[in-house]
């Protein structure tokens, strides 16, 4: 029995010395800071920067130092562009380094702990963060989150972007798509925020616009056909009929891409999404005071513009054109209009007859000439000046609505 309660005692001895060795090793093994363990967060002060890292004071007998590389996620040349002395900082425990067991820190993982905590947040919630591009790598961004987040190139904008390089140093908008802690990936779209803020925008322009309306606008793109007019996140078609009063071959002639412009809603196709827009109705129609500028009987300037079989068109001023019949032409006959007159001449003009509604003016170059030519010429009414912010106004080469009903060489009616 005795003996049995010795061998008892021997054992629990040997235990206790066994847990004693343990503990002592296991102290030696966290050094100093007694009760600090490898992914423990603590509070510190900084106490000293060289140009390998920072020691931190974390209330240990010895301060822990924090490497270069573990001060930020982002690439430090200087301990100084991160932290400064005094500054009070939390950091993360990585383990002991050195002979005397110094703690190894981490202001980096540390945090980067609070910043995975804040995006798992933002994607429970669905939130939209704004984060700056630190980076342009190759499949896309790498974007600030607290920690090196990434934006795939496919994830940026709805259509591919070609150069990445813009981005760099600006702010984002990026929702979080995944996240991986064991992997250290944060993967981020900007894409799907611009989604959104375009419907919203959608959404609400659909809901203010009307026909008729004059809006504001900037040139997004140029085609043959026409133009696309970007409205505040809805574009509409501003055809080349619709762009002047006066004929243009292209629409590069009067516009160009990124051009604020001043445009008039001409239909609404809701269900197809569709905006038709107008240029030249913001100006008005030269012909709605064609009868206030040129009055029967009076002598103008103007340019021949074209030639045709039955006459010569005149151009008396941008978007307006009138007609000088063949007979009215010279004092003799004349079989063909370029025995008297070519393209770009200036001559002086009589009218004879003005129809603003079917946009025609009769005009003759031989009552004009009988009367005196250039020398007995009228100067029309000048137009007041143009607001500054209203669209220029566009280089004339020939408008009128003769062809609408005449063919090449077919000779409209007489007056």
């Amino acid at each position: 029995m005795d003996e049995r309660k010795e061998q008892e005692g021997a054992s629990n001895g040997a235990r206790n010395e066994m847990e004693e060795a343990l503990n002592m090793e296991d102290s030696l093994a966290y050094g100093p800071a007694g009760d600090a363990r490898p992914g423990d967060i603590l509070q510190g002060k900084v106490v000293h920067i060289s140009q390998d890292g920072v020691l931190v004071d974390v209330g240990a007998k010895s301060e822990g130092i924090i490497h270069l590389r573990d001060l930020s996620h982002r690439r430090v040349e200087r301990a100084e562009d991160v932290v400064q002395l005094g500054d009070v900082i939390s950091v993360y425990v990585l383990g002991h380094e050195g002979e005397e067991g110094a703690l190894k820190l981490s202001k980096r993982r540390a945090d980067e702990e609070v910043a995975w905590e804040r995006l798992e947040e933002a994607q429970k919630n669905n939130e939209v963060l704004e984060a700056p591009v630190v980076e342009v790598v190759k499949g896309g961004l790498v974007v600030d989150v607290g920690l090196r987040g990434f934006v795939p190139a496919s994830l940026i904008a709805p259509g591919f972007v070609h150069d990445l390089e813009p981005f760099l140093g600006q702010p984002v908008r990026v929702r979080v798509v995944e996240i991986d802690r064991h992997k250290r990936r944060a993967i981020l779209s900007r894409k799907d925020v611009l989604a959104e803020e375009t419907k919203a925008k959608q959404e609400e322009i659909w809901s203010k616009i009307e026909e008729g309306q004059i809006w504001d606008g900037t040139v997004k793109s140029i085609t043959d056909f026409g133009a696309f007019i970007d409205l505040g996140g809805v574009d509409g078609l501003l055809h080349i009929s619709e762009m002047s009063w006066t004929r243009i071959n292209h629409p590069s002639e009067i516009l160009e891409v990124g051009q604020p412009i001043r445009v008039k809603v001409i239909r609404l196709n809701p269900e197809k999404g569709k905006i038709s827009l107008g240029l030249r109705q913001v100006e008005g129609s030269p012909w709605d005071k064609v009868a206030e500028h040129y009055l029967v009987g009076n002598i103008y300037r103007g340019q021949v513009v074209r030639l045709a079989t039955f006459g010569v068109f005149v151009q008396l001023e941008p978007g307006v054109d009138g007609l000088v019949h063949i007979s009215q032409l010279a004092d003799y006959r004349v079989t063909n209009p370029s025995e008297v007159v070519q393209i770009g001449d200036e001559i002086a003009v009589k009218v004879l007859q003005v129809d603003p509604e079917r946009k025609r003016i009769s005009l003759s170059k031989r009552e004009a000439d009988a009367e005196g030519g250039l020398d007995a010429v009228v100067e029309p009414e000048p137009e007041a000046p143009e607001e500054p912010d209203s669209p220029r106004r566009m280089a004339a080469y020939h408008a009128g609505d003769w062809d609408d009903e005449l063919g090449e060489d077919q000779e409209p009616d007489q007056q």
